[in-house]
């Protein structure tokens, strides 16, 4: 059983918390605890107004997001890592190589592609990574 997932991507202020608190909507149920961080994390940053725009038409309230610096404990204490990007796995493996049995691609279920980072771009492309990560999360519920 999973108890402690975490979510990665480089700043922790789009990619990785939109995914943290879509999982923590679909599963209030369970007794999992999300979390999210960045391997140059913006640290202190609220979440991107587009993302959490985006979130918000859907009924989360990401307001209380704050960007946090990826640690080797972290990875060492979640039970399931998930990136982002191949990059990022990799640079999480080289993080914490004890870890390297847990971390995974978001996408790891569908395409097994990088989710491209929107950071900076037009809300065009931040609809278009929602929509990424919101069938990342709905492929990895069956194994949650």
């Amino acid at each position: 059983m999973f108890k402690r997932i975490l979510i990665v991507c480089m700043g922790n202020i789009c990619r990785s918390p939109t995914a943290e608190y879509l999982f923590r909507q679909r599963m209030a149920s369970r007794d999992i605890e999300f979390g999210s961080a960045g391997l140059g994390a913006l640290v202190g940053s609220p979440m991107d107004a587009t993302a959490l725009q985006l979130l918000a038409e859907s009924g989360i309230d990401g307001t209380m997001h704050r960007a946090h610096q990826l640690t080797p404990s972290m990875l060492r204490e979640a039970d399931l890592v998930l990136g982002m990007e191949k990059n990022h796995v990799a640079a999480m493996i080289q993080l914490a190589p004890e870890a390297r049995g847990k971390v995974y691609l978001l996408d790891k279920w569908l395409r097994g592609s990088d989710v491209p980072d929107p950071y900076r771009q037009q809300r065009a492309a931040f609809e278009h990574v929602h929509e990424i990560i919101t069938q990342g999360v709905s492929s990895w519920e069956p194994y949650l």
